[in-house]
């Protein structure tokens, strides 16, 4: 048992694994994004039922493997509920686990990201902040997260939106949505942010695209 390991984390995503196993993909605090088995999860009278959801969030007890880790225990201390609920907020988190696990290799550092999606989805559940707001801010911050984020662009734009685009780079995690703009500068910041994502995280995401055949987002 000393080999058991507890850290934060959320599950990105889970597969159906054999016949009552899941495979998860966790974004961790200490063990970065890490592939994990939960054995017999999916049987009736599973202990860890409905604890092993897209955007559970708490502690999670790991026993190493080889090549992966199983779940040995969890504590969920925010189910995110508030977005199981909404389709459309479902879609935006489903795109911003989806960016977080493209983002981020196995067991390297995520603790910056794994705060940035926590907070993201926070925002999702906050009726005043616009969701294509919330999701513009996930990109570019993201896009800073990977280390290749390039500042303004090379073109005139409004003041607005500039000192939006600061504020998103330099402001920690809690401060990141304390800001206001005007729907004009919302528009400008969301065509940025579609525009370094494309340019500066290459992929194709599913959840993408399912987002723009139901309407939502941009």
């Amino acid at each position: 048992m000393n080999d058991i390991i507890t850290t934060k984390a959320m599950v990105l995503s889970g597969f159906d694994h054999l016949e009552y196993d899941k495979r998860l993909i966790l974004l961790t605090l200490d063990l970065g994004k890490v592939t994990v088995f939960a054995r017999g999860v999916r049987r009736q009278n599973s202990k860890f039922t409905g604890l092993t959801e897209p955007f559970a969030f708490g502690d999670f007890r790991l026993f190493p493997g080889r090549s992966a880790y199983s779940l040995s225990g969890v504590e969920i201390s925010n189910y995110f509920e508030g977005i199981r609920q909404d389709m459309e907020l479902m879609c935006y988190a489903s795109y911003f686990a989806d960016l977080a696990d493209h983002s981020y290799r196995e067991n390297m550092d995520a603790q910056a990201g794994l705060q940035l999606l926590y907070r993201s989805l926070q925002a999702l559940e906050t009726e005043s902040i616009d969701n294509r707001l919330v999701r513009a801010v996930y990109e570019l911050k993201m896009v800073k997260e990977n280390g290749v984020y390039p500042g303004l662009p090379g073109r005139t734009i409004l003041p607005g939106t500039a000192n939006a685009m600061d504020h998103i780079e330099r402001a920690g995690i809690r401060e990141l949505f304390s800001f206001k703009v005007t729907e004009e500068v919302s528009e400008e910041l969301c065509g940025i942010a579609d525009e370094y994502r494309m340019r500066y995280i290459q992929g194709d995401f599913r959840s993408l695209e399912v987002m723009k055949e139901m309407g939502y987002g941009r």
